[in-house]
This record gives C-alpha cells, structure tokens and sequence, in this order.
C-alpha cells in the first residue's frame, strides 16, 4: 500500500503516468490488496480483471462494458462505446478518451490470461502506453499471478521493457499471522506452516483459536479454506493430471531426491526418465515457483540437491490435508483426525526447518548472530543422508568460503538433550569446512534444552524464531 501511494504521489506531482508491475503466487491478495488501494486512494480509477479462457473479443467486450461503468469514465463525463472494436489497440484508445485531467488509477488484472489469448495483446499495450497514457496523470497497475509470465511481461526481449516498476506480494510473514490471529510464538508458526501466510485461509481462522482446535474443527469440513485454496491453487496449475502434476504430488508426498520422486511419480511403464525429470523440476522450480531447490552447503560443491514444494499449506494439503478432506468428504471426520494426529508430529518436524532457516539468515544478515559475518544458512547432507544436518550457516551460497556454524532443529515435545549434542557434535565434523573450535554449534528447539550444563553457542526457542520477523 506504501508503495503504490508513493508511485501515485509521483503521479500527482509530475502530470505524467507511472506504470508498476505486481506479480504473486495465487491466493496471496493480490486483487483485494489493489482494490482497497483504488478505495483509499479518493481518485477515479478502472479495474478489469481478465477471464480465463475468454476469446479476445469477449475480452474486449468485456473491457468496455466494465470501463463505461467505471468512475473514471463518470469522472471524465465521457461514454465509452458498448460493441465490439477493432481489438486491443483501439479498446486502449478508448481508454485514453476516458483519463480525466487529474490523477487516476487503472488496473489489469491477470495479465498473463490477457497475454496468451490474443498475441498482439503487449506489443498493443506498449504502444498505448508510449503514444497515449504515458503523458496523462495516470498509474497503472497490472496484476498477474502467472509469476514467469509477469516477469517476462517486462523482459529485456518484451515491448513493456523498461517502462513498469516491479512488485512482489509474498505470503503473510509469522508474526504478521501471530498478529492476525492472537497467538503466541510456538502456535503462531505453526498456524504459519499450515496456511502458508495466505490471507483466505488466515481469514477463516477465529481469533486466539489455538492450531489444534482448529485442524481439528476443519476435519469436520471437506469445503474449509484449509483444503479448497491450495485444492484449487493445484487444479489452476494443474488442471490436467500430468506429468507435472504427479511430479509435484510425489514431493508433497516426501519424496525428496532425484531418484525417489523419478519413482513415485513414474507409472506401470516404470520410472519418469531423467532426461524428462530433470528439465521439468527446473521448469517447476524457476518458472513455476512451486517447488523450491535445496543443495547442502559446505566449503566443496555437494549433492544431491533436495526438493520440496515451496509453499508450507501446499505441503500440509499434499502430505496430510487432501487426506484429511477426503475423510470428511465420506462423513468421518474422526478418522481424518486420526490421520492428522498421526503424521502431524513428523511433518510439523520436517516442514519447520526452511523456516528456521531463513529467521536465522534474517539474523545473521542482521549481525544478531554470534558470527556476525554469516550471511546464508542452509543445511548439510551426504549422499546416504548419513548425517543430515539441518542448520549450517556460512558466509555465501552455493558453495562457502568459510563455515560458521553448524546446528539442529528439534521441534516436538521434548527438549534437546545431551544425546542431541553428541549426534550434532559428530555429524559437524563430516561438513567440509567445519572446523572444531573454531567453529560454532547452534540449537532451536520448541522444548528447550536438557544438556546437564553442558552449552552450545546459540540456543533458540519459539519466541526468538518469531522475533526475527516482528523486528522487520
């Protein structure tokens, strides 16, 4: 909201039009967040969000018909013509008409389904835009949650290149949700890990309710929030089960290696073939964003790379939600809390530790750290996954020049004991570039610690994981 004001600000006093680009993954606010901009903003302003699949001409049609009802087109006492037009080209003009002489706002939402049902669509806005709105007191707005087809909208290789600021709108942080929601450290990041920070689903959420009172209700509902965001976040993905599809599917179900997701995702004619496998988890990786790619860190190159689905409540429907609403589906939602009860411990274990990890690099970037040189932390495992260490932090990525730290997150009921420490002690000595001595151990844990008066150089707990984002 901050920014958008101070581009309009920009508009108001310079005459001239200023163009920004917000781009975010599908259920994250981005429309609602807009149009309370447009509500605050006491300008005139048009919003047009596009439909999926509509033909240009419906489109088009469909630009007028909401322009003519809009306040900018009261504000500028101009009547936009009802029929069809020529297309894009002249429905901008149309537009242009329509500006008023004091600021305003227009908004295109879901630019990429814009994009990709008429060819022509960029290089008509570019030209709109240079011969026709640039020069007007205007900010325009385009949205889109197609996040590589929003960043390739003002590609160096694209017409709008150069002439739109870009604006990520990422999920709701923890201690935006704990806020939101009431709650404490502990069960505010665990509201985080099952919501993923998207708004809809905190909003379905009662104030203070802890998070086992609330799974437990939305085991009685097939249709919670819960289930039909990231239900309906896979079908627009996904909408045919392919490939892809079960590609992702696999990894929510922890298959997280190259050679376990080519099995679980493959079928009766045996495995998915690596040279298909590999150029799809980078497509779903860098274009996609769904899943998220992590390599162990250390002082020599490592491997093998890690996948998970980037987004926790994906993650949570994937590996116990879907599960879950299928039982409340056929009326029983006691058997769905029995899954829930059942697989909540480990996934909760597992799903926390890139969140550990990146309130630690907050930390660290912050000089809150003991080594106040580290500036990434990522994790350490060998090829038999023999040790597996969950926190290393070191001065950069993807391979360090030093390591400062190695540690362990250990997130259920019982505190981090001195077996811990003796695990941890000796699964740092094989990270290459971990040097005894020279080199720290840290420990986060839900429970607290029960090391006999034996110490680690950082201890962390709930309250100092949330910190990391409430001092943001």
């Amino acid at each position: 909201m901050r920014l958008l004001s101070k581009r309009l600000d920009r508009v108001s006093g310079s005459g001239e039009g200023a163009a920004v680009a917000v781009r975010g993954r599908r259920q994250v606010g981005k429309s609602r967040l807009v149009q309370e901009f447009c509500d605050r903003a006491d300008v005139p302003y048009f919003y047009f969000a596009a439909t999926k699949g509509a033909s240009p001409v419906e489109s088009v049609t469909g630009f007028l018909a909401e322009l003519a009802d809009s306040s900018l087109a009261a504000a500028a006492d101009v009547s936009p013509p009802s029929g069809v037009t020529g297309g894009w080209a002249d429905a901008f003009r149309v537009l242009a008409s329509a500006l008023p002489e004091r600021p305003s706002i227009v908004v295109l939402d879901e630019v990429p389904w814009l994009a990709e049902q008429d060819e022509v669509f960029g290089g008509a806005l570019q030209t709109a835009w240079d011969r026709l709105w640039s020069r007007r007191p205007v900010l325009l707005v385009l949205l889109g949650s197609d996040l590589h087809m929003m960043e390739r909208l003002t590609a160096y290789d694209r017409p709008f290149y150069g002439r739109a600021d870009n604006l990520v709108l990422g999920p709701l942080n923890p201690a935006e949700v704990g806020t939101a929601l009431g709650l404490e450290a502990a069960e505010a990041i665990d509201a985080h890990l099952v919501t993923g920070g998207l708004p809809g689903i905190v909003r379905s959420w009662a104030h203070a309710v802890p998070p086992a009172e609330f799974l437990r209700q939305e085991c009685e509902d097939p249709a919670a929030p819960l289930f039909s965001v990231p239900e309906s976040a896979l079908m627009a993905e996904f909408p045919a089960p392919d490939q892809a599809r079960r590609v992702v599917e696999a990894i929510g179900g922890d298959s997280r290696t190259h050679a376990n997701i080519a099995a679980a995702a493959g079928s009766s004619h045996g495995q998915v073939p690596s040279g298909t496998l590999s150029p799809l988890l980078r497509k779903l990786a860098e274009e996609k964003r769904v899943l998220a790619v992590d390599h162990p860190l250390s002082t020599v190159a490592g491997k093998p790379a890690l996948h998970r689905v980037a987004d926790s409540n994906l993650r949570f429907y994937l590996s116990i939600g879907r599960a879950v609403q299928e039982q409340a589906r056929r009326g029983r939602p006691q058997t769905g809390r029995r899954v829930l009860e059942r697989q909540w411990t480990t996934w909760r274990g597992r799903a926390v530790e890139p969140l550990v990890r990146e309130a630690l690099e907050i930390a660290g970037q912050a000089g809150e750290l003991p080594w106040p040189e580290t500036a990434v932390v990522g994790g350490w495992w060998n090829r038999q996954h023999n040790p597996e260490i969950d926190l290393v932090g070191a001065d950069r990525t993807p391979v360090a020049g030093r390591i400062d730290f190695a540690g362990s997150v250990k997130w259920i009921g019982t505190p981090f004991d001195r077996h811990d420490l003796t695990a941890l002690r000796r699964g740092a000595l094989e990270i290459p570039g971990y040097e005894a001595g020279r080199c720290g151990l840290a420990v986060v844990s839900l429970s607290g610690e029960d090391l006999g008066g034996e110490e680690v150089d950082l201890l962390w707990g709930a309250g100092d994981v949330m910190n990391c984002w409430n001092a943001l």
